[in-house]
């Protein structure tokens, strides 16, 4: 049996009638930018998470470095952000010019809210939360401490659609919440695409002149903005999904409650969920020491798996300037050496769960 760590034609053909017909429409119509199908999806996804407004982007980077120009966050700032995320969430940052100042992760991946307040100096504006994997992260805790210091909140929820922190949607808790619809995304689209909500109607505003050239009314700029639109293909693709997202999510639910239950090997460790937060299971990061050499033995077996993230941004080459050097956030980079991401996608079959889950406990090397 052969098993992709990710397939996202099923998650395709178990709608295909109502994805082509709604392709078909937007077609016909012969609108394709900022429409029917936009504006409705705003609608619905603002609904759908709880917030007030939303705003459709081309893509979640887009989404995150709008999101600290719009409030005014650049050069000479800092940003405090978990160490042991996508370099995507810390490139927001940087091309405004503000400085992110990184955090260790907590047993569940996210933010050790416990090691903020201890980076928090008169240059700190910000704080980007990045809810990591589908997990929501510890948001009563983050939400005091911006409140005590006067900080912005930003959360990236990138892998989070519909993940609750005590019942409240990730993504309605800060300033702006930035979501990504990249295909391989809960909320998937087919191409890029991306959004934010807030609950300020000032922002909301700002952000739609801002993806728009800048301008209100064409050919009326009032600042340098940018092209950063979500399309109407993309719009209407997405709203049949989100039609669907709780029994998708449902579905990635059952598959890693398998994975928890039936997975028994030592030396691995599966991921915890964190009391008064659900996860919606963007991935299921198992974390193991010797990745290498289980790497390899699943993939004699057919089974494919993805690290995420191999290279901690504060490692990266593009952060050389940054000047943070390799120890100087051990759990990052313990992190970065163990986690990996076992298969995981809508319609995948009880015969390929049950395969990878005996492969698996029959792993017996490095123990």
């Amino acid at each position: 049996m052969k098993i992709l760590p990710n397939r996202l034609d099923r998650g395709f053909l178990a709608y295909q009638k109502e994805f082509e017909e709604k392709a078909l429409e937007v077609l016909r119509s012969g609108w394709y930018v900022l429409g029917h199908e936009v504006k409705s999806f705003e609608e619905e996804f603002a609904q759908y998470t709880g917030g007030d407004y939303c705003v459709g982007l081309a893509n979640g980077l887009d989404a995150l470095w709008i999101a600290f120009r719009v409030l005014n966050i650049g050069k000479g700032d800092e940003v405090i952000v978990q160490g042991n995320t996508y370099i995507a969430s810390v490139m927001g940052i940087t091309i405004n010019g503000a400085t992110p100042i990184f955090v260790e992760p907590d047993l569940y991946n996210n933010i050790d809210a416990s090691k903020i307040e201890e980076k928090i100096n008169s240059k700190t504006k910000a704080i980007l939360v990045v809810h990591l994997y589908g997990q929501a992260s510890n948001m009563d805790k983050i939400m005091g401490i911006a409140k005590k210091h006067n900080l912005r909140v930003v959360e990236d929820c990138a892998q989070s659609h519909g993940a609750y922190f005590n019942q409240k949607m990730t993504g309605t808790f800060g300033d702006i919440g930035c979501f990504s619809f990249y295909p391989s995304k809960n909320l998937g689209a087919f191409g890029d695409g991306g959004a934010i909500v807030t609950n300020n109607n000032k922002i909301a505003e700002d952000f739609r002149t801002f993806r728009n050239y800048g301008s209100e009314k064409r050919y009326f700029n009032k600042v340098v903005g940018t092209n950063s639109r979500l399309d109407e293909i993309q719009a209407g693709l997405l709203r049949v999904r989100l039609s669907h997202i709780q029994e998708l999510n449902d579905e990635r639910k059952k598959i890693c409650e398998r994975y928890l239950n039936e997975i028994n090997v030592p030396n691995i460790e599966l991921p915890r969920i964190r009391n008064n937060a659900t996860t919606v299971w963007h991935q299921f990061a198992i974390r193991v020491k010797c990745r290498a050499e289980l790497i390899e033995y699943l993939e004699k077996n057919g089974i494919g798996t993805i690290i995420h993230y191999p290279i901690p941004p504060h490692l990266s080459e593009a952060y050389n300037y940054l000047n943070v050097k390799r120890g100087d956030l051990p759990i990052t980079e313990q992190y970065a050496n163990e986690i990996l991401s076992l298969p995981l996608f809508n319609g995948m079959t009880n015969e390929e769960q049950s395969y990878i889950i005996n492969i698996i406990n029959k792993y017996r090397e490095c123990i």
